[in-house]
């Protein structure tokens, strides 16, 4: 049964969390990084100081804690178990898009996410391995909800862990990109690096 798209897990809110972040310039713009001692919590594209801003305002909300700020990946010590998953997590993403890795390793909190949402977006991430695409029917069918491919749509757009947790390879039934909460161009230009669409000329 689809229900709860917003429901958090016991590690959501009224659980106090240590947490860090760090900004990651991608050949897609810039990605906030965020992630806690469980592991990679989110990625926001096009991290502008004024996104960055308004992911770090929720995230504070729902760990109830301050962030360590800006670790960049260092894994001083002191810096928490989250600084080992950013640091990872940095590194993998920077080998993804230099065409070297197909498969990200980094652990996972999938605090932010619950319910619906996050039976698909599981689905997503153990089925629908790099250079392939499924469609919204095809996830709804995959997790036992037939009717429930619009649910589908709507889980991907709330995917707190794009690219590592690939809601953009699931497209139309039709052939059309369908929707993407980075934009239209950067999913094309991740399915281009993933050889599922020409790479831009220029």
């Amino acid at each position: 049964m689809v229900n709860g798209a917003d429901e958090a897990d016991d590690n959501g809110p009224g659980r106090a969390r240590e947490w860090g972040w760090s900004l990651f310039e991608s050949p897609v713009g810039p990605l906030l990084l965020a992630a806690t001692a469980d592991g990679l919590v989110q990625v926001v594209f096009h991290a502008t100081p004024e996104v960055t801003r308004r992911a770090l305002d929720r995230l504070r909300a729902r760990t109830g804690r301050e962030p360590h700020a800006g670790s960049c990946g260092r894994d001083a010590p002191g810096n928490g178990p989250w600084a080992r998953h950013l640091a990872c997590a940095e590194r993998e993403l920077a080998a993804y898009f230099a065409g070297g890795l197909r498969v990200f390793t980094v652990p996972l909190d999938w605090s932010l996410t619950g319910g619906f949402h996050l039976r698909v977006l599981r689905a997503l991430a153990a089925d629908v391995p790099y250079g392939t695409t499924a469609g919204y029917q095809d996830l709804a069918d995959r997790v036992g909800e037939p009717g429930a491919a619009r649910a589908v749509g709507v889980a991907m757009g709330a995917n707190p862990l794009p690219v590592v947790v690939p809601c953009h390879r699931v497209v139309e039934s039709g052939g059309g990109l369908g929707g993407f909460g980075g934009g239209r161009e950067t999913k094309r230009e991740l399915l281009a690096l993933e050889g599922l669409l020409p790479q831009p000329l220029f």
